[in-house]
């Protein structure tokens, strides 16, 4: 197996003094020894953060960029921005960004060509609701959510996060997992050739410390995207302690 990624999703958490003290427990228990780590806490916290993080085995990520890169643009950042402040990882296309704000597939593609233009691995997000999971058409959205979203050339990252999964305590079991895995390969590799081969996929969906064993046993899993368990060191550090090193 090849070594693993795992992704901590801070999303709308964490104040400056709670920020730092998980950085300064997830530095300290991170060795470099094992999977790839990177957190993705506000932007609020991303250049308090970024000192702390410097030379150490974990990485910083955003939430989301824009796909501009400059502008009249309010509220927004771009990925130059991000990039300066030593960000390595952008996440695109999280279905609550899909979902709460309206992205569309071709938004997250400018995205991802932008974040990719300004040295940012991108991290993009696709899933399935649970009436298209139940209806069986959770193939097809997926399909075209890969077509829709990942830009020609992509050389970025993408994590399959079942929506109705997400913030819920559900989990898909292990044999959908691997089922849905599959697929996001074959597809893959069906748009981009022998490329798709190389695209790392990441898992997404209440991982926990105490599923992610399995979870991150299952082929073609090549890291986890953890939400609420990335705010609680211990918890996370066990996450990072189940992935591989390849």
């Amino acid at each position: 197996m090849s070594r693993q990624m795992i992704v901590g999703n801070w999303k709308m958490n964490g104040l400056r003094e709670s920020s730092r003290e998980l950085v300064t427990a997830l530095v300290a228990g991170v060795t470099g020894t094992g999977p790839d780590v990177v957190i993705c806490p506000p932007f609020t916290q991303l250049a308090l953060l970024a000192d702390g993080l410097a030379n150490t085995p974990v990485g910083l990520g955003a939430q989301d960029c824009h796909q501009a890169a400059s502008g009249a643009h309010t509220g927004d950042i771009s990925a130059p921005m991000l990039t300066e402040l030593g960000v390595t990882h952008v996440i695109l296309g999280h279905s609550e960004r899909r979902q709460g704000h309206g992205e569309l597939d071709e938004t997250v593609r400018e995205k991802a060509v932008a974040a990719a233009k300004a040295g940012l691995t991108p991290i993009v997000c696709v899933g399935e609701t649970h009436d298209q999971r139940e209806n069986g058409d959770y193939a097809d959205t997926l399909g075209w959510q890969i077509k829709g979203s990942l830009p020609d050339g992509f050389c970025g990252i993408v994590a399959y996060e079942p929506i109705w999964a997400i913030g819920t305590g559900l989990a898909a079991t292990e044999a959908q997992i691997a089922e849905t895995m599959t697929f996001l390969r074959q597809e893959l590799v069906r748009q981009f050739g022998e490329a798709g081969k190389a695209i790392k996929i990441l898992y997404g969906g209440s991982v926990n410390a105490d599923n992610a064993v399995a979870i991150l046993s299952i082929p073609e899993v090549a890291g986890a995207l953890v939400g609420g368990a990335s705010l609680k060191a211990d918890a996370f550090l066990s996450i990072v302690g189940a992935a591989s090193a390849g």
